[in-house]
C-alpha cells in the first residue's frame, strides 16, 4: 500500500452511548479536548455533533456547535472540522395513531439542519442521502429536502460528505452529482453495518465504491466490533476510513475507549498496512477545501 489515507474521528455522536461509555463527550469543552486529542493521535478530519450538557442527549443548539468550534480553532491544534448536518431526522410512528409522530420524534427542516453549518462554515459537513431503517426508528430525508439542503451546502461553499447507509443512497448521491448539486471531486461515505442499512463486509464495500463516478474519493466505516475490521478493508481497497465513540465504545472486548485510543489504534493498521495517515494541510489540497485560518498551507 501506498497511497495516504484521511483519518475521520467521529466524536460523539448521537446515539444514547454516554451512561455506557463514561469518554463519550458530552459539553463543548470535552468535545473539542476530544477533537484536539484525536488531532495530535494522528486524526485528519474531527466530525462533530453537539450534545445538550445537562442530559447528555442529542442537541441541535447552534451556540453548542459554536463554543466547540471555536475551542478547537482556538487550540491552533490543525484538524479540519466536519459538522454534522444530519439534524432531526428521527421519526417514530405514534402507536395510538401511526400517522402522528410518537415518542422519540425529532425533525428538522433542511434549512434548520443546515443552520450550524451555514452559521459557522466549517471545512466539510455530512449530508445523509437517503431515508432508511435505523433499528426501530425512521430517519427521514426525502429527495427533494435533499437537494436544497445540498444547494445550501453548495452555497455555503463547505465540502460535503455524501453519507450512504445504503446501495440506494449511492444512486441518489450520483444524482445529485449529476444536477450540478455537488462541486468538485464527490467524497463519499460508506455507513456499514447500522440495522437496516447495508452490511459491514468486503463484498458490500467492493460493491458500493463499485458505483461511484471515476471521479469519487470514498471513505467506509463499520459500527460496534466492525470499526477496526472495515478500517483495514477500506485501506486494502483503496479508500479512506473513519473510527471514534459515535460508532463503536470499545478498544477491544471488554475494554471501552477513548477517541484518541481508537484514532491511535486505527493508525497502527495503516502502518502495517504500508501507508500513512495524510495529514490536515495533505487533505485540504486532496479534497479542495478552504482553509478557515485564512492562510496557504
Amino acid at each position: 500500500m501506498s497511497k495516504k489515507v484521511i483519518l475521520s474521528a467521529a466524536l460523539t455522536g448521537a446515539g444514547d452511548t454516554t451512561a455506557k461509555n463514561p469518554d463519550v463527550p458530552v459539553t463543548p469543552k470535552e468535545i473539542a479536548d476530544s477533537a484536539i486529542k484525536a488531532a495530535r493521535a494522528g486524526a485528519t478530519i474531527a466530525h462533530i455533533h453537539v450534545r445538550d450538557p445537562e442530559t447528555g442527549q442529542l442537541s441541535h443548539d447552534v451556540d453548542l456547535f459554536r463554543e466547540t468550534v471555536e475551542r478547537i480553532r482556538e487550540s491552533e491544534t490543525d484538524v479540519i472540522i466536519n459538522i454534522t448536518s444530519g439534524g432531526g431526522g428521527d421519526w417514530v410512528p405514534s402507536d395510538a395513531d401511526p400517522t402522528r409522530s410518537g415518542e422519540g420524534t425529532d425533525m428538522q427542516t433542511p434549512e434548520e439542519r443546515h443552520e450550524p453549518v451555514g452559521e459557522l462554515l466549517p471545512e466539510m459537513c455530512t449530508l445523509d442521502c437517503g431515508s432508511t431503517n435505523f433499528g426501530n426508528m425512521l430517519y427521514v430525508s426525502p429527495t427533494d429536502w435533499l437537494r436544497r439542503q445540498a444547494k445550501l451546502v453548495q452555497e455555503s461553499g463547505v465540502k460535503p460528505e455524501l453519507e450512504c447507509f445504503d446501495t440506494g443512497h449511492v444512486r441518489f448521491a450520483n444524482q445529485l452529482v449529476k444536477e450540478g448539486l455537488i462541486d468538485g471531486d464527490p467524497l463519499y461515505q460508506f455507513c456499514l453495518g447500522i440495522p437496516w442499512g447495508a452490511a459491514a463486509d468486503a463484498e458490500t464495500l467492493a460493491y458500493l465504491k463499485s458505483r461511484i463516478p471515476e471521479n469519487g474519493r470514498w471513505a467506509a466505516f463499520g459500527i460496534g466490533r466492525m470499526q477496526m475490521p472495515i478500517v483495514a478493508e477500506s485501506i486494502l481497497q483503496g479508500g479512506n476510513i473513519r473510527v471514534g465513540l459515535e460508532d463503536n465504545l470499545y478498544l477491544k472486548k471488554g475494554q471501552l475507549a477513548t477517541n484518541e485510543q481508537l484514532v491511535d489504534k486505527a493508525a497502527g493498521i495503516v502502518e502495517t498496512l504500508g501507508s500513512d495517515i495524510m495529514t490536515p494541510a495533505e487533505a485540504r489540497k486532496e479534497l479542495n477545501l478552504r482553509n478557515p485560518y485564512g492562510k496557504e498551507d
